[in-house]
């Protein structure tokens, strides 16, 4: 049997949840993580005791972005919607979920980073959406970074595919605090600010502050999902940039 590509458990008597990718050296957001991350949210969103949640990575990279095998025909479609499913999870879980980011974020792993409240990240960081480059296109980024960093930043980030170090992603306003021990950062920031909360005040609150914005995102990434499922990908190119990457090779673009 497998192991599980993440690790879960509680600290600070319940009241915290730690939710760790497991797949090092890449975490590649695959269907197993997928899966994975959306059982726990869904079976912890109800969990009154609960009070915040940091999600973090083993090896050295938040992650790679995800499954390109899975992004070819025969899975694409499964890939994202669940995917979309288990973001739009992450986007309305009840909680503060705190997100620390170490090395390469790119791709699909940056969309389920923007899911989160708070983005700390450390100096090594480089954060980015190098999906237009594979040929391919951002679905959850598209709907996402305009909302964190405004739309003229996110469109120069979208159409580039272009990271940015942990330094400019702060500029931007993408991420919350750039520090060295991340998991100190976020421990600290629970014990100051959310430890002592009533549960019932901070859901309440949550509901409040992202009412707005999940009204916009959640059809808006409807919309996006059917344009990347029923449009981009019927022309060849997804496929030849997808190919062309696994086969380390410059791609061949086909004309419209």
């Amino acid at each position: 049997m497998s192991a599980s590509p993440i690790k879960t458990w509680f600290e600070r008597d319940g009241h915290l949840l730690r939710i760790r990718l497991a797949t090092p050296k890449g975490n590649i957001v695959d269907l197993a993580m997928i899966e994975a991350i959306d059982k726990v949210l869904n079976e912890q969103k109800g969990n009154g005791k609960l009070l915040a949640v940091i999600l973090d990575h083993e090896g050295p990279h938040f992650g790679f972005g995800a499954s390109i095998p899975e992004h070819l025909p025969a899975q694409v479609d499964e890939l994202v919607t669940k995917l979309h499913v288990m973001i739009k999870n992450l986007l309305a879980f009840p909680l503060p979920v705190m997100v620390l980011v170490r090395g390469q974020c790119v791709g699909g792993s940056l969309e389920v980073v923007l899911a989160g409240h708070l983005i700390f990240a450390s100096p090594d960081a480089k954060l980015g959406q190098p999906e237009i480059r594979l040929g391919t296109m951002a679905p959850v980024g598209s709907c996402l970074l305009p909302e964190r960093i405004g739309r003229a930043q996110a469109e120069d980030l979208l159409l580039s595919g272009r990271s940015v170090s942990a330094a400019e992603a702060h500029r931007l306003g993408l991420v919350n605090e750039v520090a060295e021990d991340l998991e100190a950062l976020a421990l600290d920031y629970f014990d100051r600010y959310l430890a002592g909360h009533s549960p019932n005040s901070l859901r309440h609150s949550i509901k409040a502050v992202r009412h707005a914005m999940l009204a916009r995102v959640i059809p808006e990434m409807d919309v996006v999902e059917a344009i990347y499922l029923k449009e981009m990908i019927k022309h060849p190119d997804p496929e030849e940039g997808l190919r062309a990457f696994m086969e380390k090779r410059k791609p061949v673009w086909k004309p419209l």
